[in-house]
C-alpha cells in the first residue's frame, strides 16, 4: 500500500498540514501576467494575481459569492472583480464592492474571499498556507543573498509524488549510472569511481556526502536539504583540476512542491557567477537542464534516461512495501524519518525542525558545497584508500558545520 503518511499532501493529511507550516514558492513571476493565473498547491485550487498597483494575490479559486471562478477575474487597479457578477476582493481577500448591494448593507464586512499570504524574491513568488497563527518569517538563506551572483528562475512538472523527485537528491550513488554511462554523458570517466557515501544530520535538515579521489585529488561533495523540501546541489564543475579548493561558485537550489499527490513541480534557483561569461553561462544552463523535463521523446530518453525518467517512472506514487534499501540510501532513509518527526512536531503543537524564526541575526547559514584537497598520495589499498576519502569528507563536514568552510578561508591546493 502507498505510504499515506508521507505521500498524500491535501487539507487535513499529515504532510499536507507539516509542509504548510513552511513558506513554499508556488509559481515564477514571470508567470504572473496580465490575467488570473490558475494554481494547483498541495491539492488546493488557487488564483494568483498581481493588480495594476503591483500587489500580488493569492485566493481562493472559487468565488465567494456563487462559486464561479476568478481565474476569468478582471484585475483593477486594486484587487480582482469576479466576471459574473462583479464581487470585487483586495489581494487579502478583504470585499471591497458588491455592486448592487443596498446602502447600509454589512455583507461585505461580515465575509471575505480565502486568501493566503504572498512574498516575492529574485523571479519567485513564496506563499504561506498554514494556520496564521503559526507563520515564521520569510527565511533568507546565505545563498538567496551571495554577492557577485544572479539567480536564474526555473520551474518543471513531474506527473509523480512529490516524495520520490524530492528523495533524488539524497541518492549521490546514482550520479556514477543514471548521468554517466549512457549516450549523454554529463561528466567525466571519473565519475564511475563509485564514492563513499554518509549521511549526517545538521540543524536544519540533512548533509549526504560522497567523496572520492578525482584526478589525482581528493574530493568531497556535500549535497544539503533544509527540511521540508528544498536541496541544495552544488555544481562539480568542467574544469576540475583548475578549481579552487572549495567551490561555492555555481550550484543549483531547488523546491518540490506537491500540487496534488501525484503531480509536482520542481522550481528554484540556477545560481551563476557574474564574472561568468555568455558563452560559458549558456552552456551550462543548457547543461542544467538536461534530464529534469520529460519533454524529448520516448526513443531518445530511452538511450539516455535523465532524473526524470527515474522518478517518474517508479509510478504516481512509489509504493515503499516494494523497495529495498541499501547502504547508500542512507540519505532517503533519514529524509523520510524526518519527515515523520516534522509530522509529529505538528501534531503536538510545536514547530517543525526547519522553521527558523527570529532571523535578525543575517542570513541562515547553509553547508552545501565541494570541497577539493591536493598532495595527498594513494593508500596502498583499496579500503585504506576509501578511508582517506571518508576522514577528509568528516572534516570539511566538521569544518561547514561549525561555520569555519567560507571561499575567502580556504588556501590554494597543493
Amino acid at each position: 500500500p502507498e505510504d499515506d503518511e508521507l505521500t498524500h499532501v491535501g487539507p487535513g493529511t499529515p504532510c499536507g498540514e507539516y509542509l504548510r507550516r513552511f513558506w513554499q514558492p508556488v509559481a515564477m513571476s514571470s508567470e504572473v501576467a496580465d490575467v488570473p493565473l490558475k494554481i494547483r498547491i498541495l491539492g488546493e485550487e488557487l488564483i494568483l494575481f498581481r493588480d495594476l498597483s503591483g500587489s500580488l494575490g493569492l485566493l481562493e479559486m472559487r468565488c465567494v459569492h456563487r462559486n464561479t471562478s476568478l481565474e476569468f477575474g478582471l484585475i483593477r487597479e486594486r484587487g480582482i472583480q469576479c466576471c459574473y457578477h462583479g464581487w470585487r476582493f483586495d489581494v487579502d481577500g478583504t470585499i471591497l464592492e458588491i455592486p448592487g448591494e443596498p446602502a447600509g448593507s454589512t455583507l461585505r464586512q461580515r465575509l471575505c474571499q480565502g486568501a493566503y499570504p504572498v512574498h516575492e524574491f529574485e523571479g519567485l513568488v513564496f506563499a504561506y498556507l498554514g494556520p496564521p497563527e503559526r507563520k515564521p518569517d520569510f527565511p533568507v538563506y546565505d545563498f538567496m543573498v551571495r554577492p557577485h551572483h544572479s539567480h536564474v528562475a526555473i520551474k518543471w512538472h513531474s506527473p509523480c509524488n512529490w516524495l520520490q523527485i524530492r528523495e533524488n537528491a539524497q541518492d549521490p550513488l546514482h550520479f556514477s549510472f543514471l548521468h554517466s554511462m549512457f549516450d549523454v554523458q554529463q561528466f567525466g570517466d571519473w565519475a564511475y569511481e563509485l564514492p563513499v557515501i554518509e549521511t549526517r544530520e545538521s540543524p536544519l535538515g540533512q548533509i549526504t556526502y560522497s567523496a572520492r579521489r578525482i584526478n589525482g585529488y581528493l574530493h568531497v561533495r556535500a549535497q544539503e536539504l533544509l527540511l521540508p523540501n528544498i536541496a541544495r546541489v552544488p555544481d562539480i564543475g568542467a574544469d576540475f583540476e583548475s578549481a579552487l579548493p572549495l567551490m561555492f561558485e555555481r550550484g543549483v537550489t531547488t523546491w518540490v512542491v506537491p500540487w496534488d499527490d501525484t503531480n509536482a513541480m520542481t522550481i528554484g534557483w540556477f545560481h551563476i557567477s557574474d564574472d561568468m561569461g555568455a558563452d560559458e553561462r549558456r552552456q551550462y544552463l543548457d547543461m542544467l537542464h538536461v534530464g529534469q523535463t520529460g519533454h524529448q521523446d520516448y526513443e531518445t530518453r530511452r538511450r539516455a534516461p535523465g532524473d526524470w525518467d527515474a522518478w517518474v517512472l517508479q509510478g504516481p506514487i512509489s509504493v515503499h512495501d516494494n523497495e529495498h534499501l541499501s547502504w547508500s540510501d542512507s540519505g532517503v532513509a533519514m529524509f523520510r524519518r524526518q519527515i515523520r518527526d516534522g509530522i509529529e512536531a505538528v501534531r503536538q503543537g510545536e514547530d517543525p525542525k526547519g522553521i527558523v524564526r527570529d532571523t535578525g541575526d543575517g542570513p541562515i547559514p547553509t553547508n552545501a558545497h565541494n570541497r577539493v584537497k591536493g598532495g595527498v598520495a594513494e593508500a596502498s589499498d583499496e579500503r585504506a584508500e576509501q578511508d582517506l576519502w571518508r576522514a577528509f569528507a568528516r572534516e570539511s563536514l566538521d569544518l561547514a558545520l561549525a561555520g569555519k568552510l567560507a571561499p575567502e578561508n580556504v588556501a590554494a591546493p597543493a
